[in-house]
C-alpha cells in the first residue's frame, strides 16, 4: 500500500551528494524522485529508487547512514487545484502531512504525482483509495 523511501544522511559540503549519485549510478539505480533537506553540517537526501534493496545494501556497503520508511506515493490530477483537492481529503481524513516532494508526471493520463510522509501511511492510503485517489506501489515506480 506504499513505496519505500530511502533516507541518506550526508555532509553539508561541496560533492557530497555527487558522490552520492555516483554510487547508485555506477549500479545502474533510478532515482525516480528526489527531495534534499539541508542544516549547516549535514543533510538528508530522500530518494525514491527503481530497487530499494539493491540501493540500501549497496549505501549500506559504501558506508552511508541511511533509512528506509514508507511513504504515500499518490497520482494528483495535473490541473489547477488538484493538490488543494488531494490536501481537503487529506484534512477531512485527519491525515497531518509531514512532508511533501512532487516527482515527474504522466502528462498523457494527466497526472502528477507526490510523495507524502505521514503518520498513518496504511490508514491513509485506505482513506484516499475510497475516495478514488490512485496509490502507487513498489512495482509502479518502474513503469514509470
Amino acid at each position: 500500500m506504499t513505496v519505500n523511501q530511502i533516507s541518506v544522511f550526508i555532509e553539508n559540503k561541496a560533492g557530497s551528494l555527487y558522490g552520492l549519485t555516483q554510487v547508485l549510478a555506477e549500479n545502474h539505480i533510478d532515482i525516480r524522485a528526489l527531495y534534499l533537506a539541508e542544516s549547516s553540517d549535514f543533510g538528508i537526501a530522500r530518494l525514491i529508487v527503481n530497487d530499494v534493496y539493491a540501493a540500501s545494501t549497496l549505501l549500506k556497503d559504501s558506508g552511508y547512514v541511511h533509512q528506509v520508511s514508507p511513504v504515500l506515493a499518490v497520482a494528483v490530477p495535473d490541473v489547477p487545484g488538484g493538490l488543494n483537492n488531494l490536501l481537503h481529503m487529506f484534512a477531512e481524513a485527519e491525515v497531518n502531512v509531514e512532508y511533501m516532494y512532487a516527482f515527474l508526471g504522466d502528462k498523457k493520463a494527466g497526472n502528477a504525482y507526490m510523495i507524502f510522509r505521514v503518520a498513518e501511511p496504511v490508514k491513509a492510503a485506505a482513506s484516499l483509495r475510497t475516495k478514488g485517489v490512485k496509490i502507487l506501489e513498489q512495482e509502479d515506480l518502474s513503469l514509470l
